[in-house]
């Protein structure tokens, strides 16, 4: 005879949690795989940062910063000039129809000009420069690693950090709010070129309103974000191709996640610095006017 069917019953309920006790592993692993991931990344930041300030008669060499800066900052000055141009431009055939329907078209040079230095301009020059550069970072670091030319450098006794990783960080440091002001630029100019030519709008007004839309603060504002992202920029990649894993497709993926990182970063990065910036901004400003309306 057969056996009862309800002798199967707890052979099934030892299967199910045996496959969510399992999954439940899986994840555990994960997430603490994500947390050991992002303490080592912490851990070498914070080294290259230490060395930086330690050593930089060492990194600022010109055979080691100078390259970078050229690489970073003067390769990159074309990419970042077209796209701001263009930004600028689509910027104004998108809102002219709005503030036309309104009878305000004269004030569309103050919201082009301030959308591109405090938000779009500062994103995404950095999102081009992530692409362009960060890219190529970690993949010759990560050469450098499946070659062991970096375990070669440490057995000589040379510090890899110092000669590899903080001259590229120091070089998307200050490049990157520098290509941030050609981007600028260019967003501005092509909003004022379709603006004033294409629709006819009065350049004096145009320029106007614009004088009152943008001030000081506003391209600190700019300027200090594209610090910031620069910063995760050339952190995330060189980090990236030092943790390469072996092998052609070791170094694809480790450029591929440099990119995607950073680009998560810069987002992240943005609505963070931009609500900090904003209250210290109210901050500053209310308090200024405050004590001066009590002298």
């Amino acid at each position: 005879m057969g056996s009862p069917p309800w002798r199967f019953v707890p052979l099934g309920r030892t299967l199910l949690l045996s496959m969510i006790l399992a999954r439940l592993n899986a994840l555990g692993v994960l997430i603490l795989n994500q947390i050991e991931g992002f303490g080592a990344f912490v851990r070498f930041a914070a080294s290259g940062a230490a060395l930086t300030v330690a050593a930089p008669m060492r990194w600022g060499r010109p055979h080691l910063i100078v390259p970078q800066f050229f690489e970073v900052g003067t390769r990159s000055i074309p990419v970042v000039m077209l796209v701001g141009a263009f930004v600028g431009m689509v910027l104004a055939v998108e809102m002219y129809g709005q503030f036309a329907a309104l009878g305000q078209e004269s004030r569309i040079g103050g919201v082009i000009n301030i959308s591109v230095v405090k938000q779009i301009g500062p994103v995404l020059a950095a999102v081009m420069i992530a692409g362009r550069v960060g890219g190529s970072f970690s993949a010759q670091l990560g050469t450098m690693r499946v070659t062991e030319q970096i375990d070669a450098m440490r057995a000589m006794g040379v510090d890899p950090i110092v000669h590899l990783v903080v001259p590229r960080v120091v070089a998307c440091l200050l490049m990157v709010p520098l290509l941030t002001v050609f981007s600028n630029m260019l967003g501005i100019v092509g909003g004022y070129l379709v603006t004033v030519y294409g629709f006819n709008v009065n350049a004096r007004e145009y320029w106007e309103f614009s004088a009152r839309f943008v001030d000081a603060w506003d391209l600190f504002t700019g300027l200090f974000k594209a610090t910031i992202f620069g910063l995760c920029i050339g952190l995330i990649s060189t980090y990236k191709g030092f943790t390469c894993q072996p092998g052609a497709a070791g170094v694809g993926r480790a450029t591929t996640d440099a990119f995607v990182i950073s680009f998560i970063a810069i987002i992240i990065a943005n609505f963070f610095l931009a609500t900090f910036l904003k209250d210290l901004g109210s901050a500053l400003f209310n308090s200024t006017g405050a004590a001066t309306l009590a002298g």
